[in-house]
């Protein structure tokens, strides 16, 4: 019913959303003397604040088209490669020279945490130059009907291992925050398996793999609540007329409302430099507050039981770490890893996983020498610097790029002289 509320308000301010629109245009347009004035420019000031504040922000777009390869700029094409009916994989399809050396194969897994997988635009971006990227594109759960089935924890993994075999060998994973859990799974099954298509490396970045080492206020609320809380507080029936209407979920504005309320504070300050920059015309600082939130404010829904599931395994029991995560009834073992390189990637401030806990996949890929593993903590950056940002690009991109390019998977030791030959021009 909450859901429903939700959606009734949202449908109630729609004429309301109208009016400020147009005030807006009418105080905005250049032919209006008011709109020189400071008068006129609060005027549209407030009206474009109270819009974008009410608003639903539909999906962003990546809008990448082009990157530089070899120090010339070459256009790119989103291309989707591999479909289920909660995600799709893209690939960034650079169009380079043909007989040009191949460079390694990426998949970025993106987090399936209430935003769509364009938060990870930045890290697209910065990696595109070095490598053909994929990314999973996860789908909004309130869009998926409901006979296309459930979509659980086990069933993520079954498309992170789906997505490997697609892609074939000698591919190298990335997963940023939440899916690291899961990947690092999917991982071990297939190492388990003795599965040619596990990858060659895999990166985990401000991941909550042991989320018993310096404890965040998102992992507090978990050890605060059982399972029964947060089925009763926080899972909802997607309303009529959506594709998905009946199925359970997790709204992705009740994620959004936990991560503002974290940093309510600065979202304010935010909000109110947007209303001044408005007044006193200066366009940058508005554009740039405006791209931030056009993303930010954009989120999706996430199925019951997959955030259930997640919760229970990751936050509440800390099952991997103690060796009590199971997939489809068997265990998972990051021991079993022996021929997929491991770096792991966190941030000095990181609010969301606390230092520590995506180190913690160290300790639980036992069997993996220590010149396979590498791990990198970037001063100075919060959770979402670990992924995105200058620091990021200058920092954390050469690492990953040199690790992906610097590690075999045949014989299980590095194979820097090896992999240095195989990619000259």
């Amino acid at each position: 019913m909450f859901y429903q509320l939700y959606e009734m308000n949202h449908a109630a301010l729609q004429p309301a959303r109208a009016f400020a629109e147009a005030t807006r245009l009418l105080y905005s347009n250049p032919l209006n003397p008011f709109s020189h004035t400071p008068w006129g420019r609060s005027v549209a000031a407030s009206a474009e604040l109270f819009e974008r504040t009410t608003r639903r922000y539909g999906k962003p777009q990546f809008g990448l088209t082009s990157t530089i390869v070899d120090w010339k700029t070459v256009p790119v094409k989103e291309k989707t490669v591999w479909s289920k009916p909660f995600c799709r994989l893209i690939h960034f399809e650079r169009e380079v020279p043909a007989g040009r050396r191949a460079d390694p194969k990426l998949l970025i897994v993106a987090p399936m945490s209430g935003h769509y997988a364009t938060l990870l635009r930045g890290t697209v971006e910065a990696m595109l130059p070095h490598a053909e990227v994929y990314i999973t594109d996860w789908i909004d759960a309130r869009t998926v009907p409901v006979s296309a089935g459930r979509f659980d924890l086990d069933d993520y993994i079954d498309y992170v291992i789906d997505m490997f075999h697609a892609l074939g060998p000698d591919t190298h994973v990335m997963a940023v925050c939440q899916p690291s859990v899961p990947v690092l799974a999917a991982v071990s099954i297939m190492e388990a398996e003795g599965d040619r298509f596990s990858p060659a490396t895999m990166t985990l970045m401000g991941g909550p793999i042991d989320t018993r080492r310096n404890p965040t206020a998102v992992n507090l609320l978990a050890k605060d609540k059982d399972l029964d809380w947060f089925r009763d507080n926080v899972i909802m029936t997607a309303p009529w007329p959506v594709p998905g209407f009946g199925r359970e979920v997790y709204p992705g504005f009740l994620q959004l409302s936990g991560f503002m309320t974290m940093n309510l504070d600065r979202h304010i300050i935010a909000h109110k430099d947007f209303f001044m920059n408005l007044v006193k015309h200066d366009g940058d600082g508005a554009e740039k507050h405006r791209d931030f939130y056009d993303e930010y404010l954009a989120v999706m829904d996430l199925t019951a039981e997959f955030y259930l599931q997640t919760v229970d395994t990751v936050f509440i029991r800390h099952a991997l770490p103690k060796g009590e995560m199971t997939y489809r009834g068997v265990p998972v073992d990051p021991g079993k890893i022996r021929n997929v390189a491991l770096f792991t990637v966190e941030g000095e401030n990181d609010d969301i996983s606390g230092l520590g806990q995506t180190e913690a996949a160290h300790g639980l890929c036992a069997s993996l020498p220590a010149d396979m593993k590498a791990h990198y903590m970037q001063p100075a950056v919060g959770h979402y610097g670990v992924f995105n940002g200058s620091r990021f690009r200058a920092e954390i991109v050469p690492r990953i790029v040199d690790f992906i390019t610097s590690y075999g998977r045949n014989t299980g030791v590095p194979a820097k002289a090896k992999a240095v030959q195989a990619f000259k021009p």
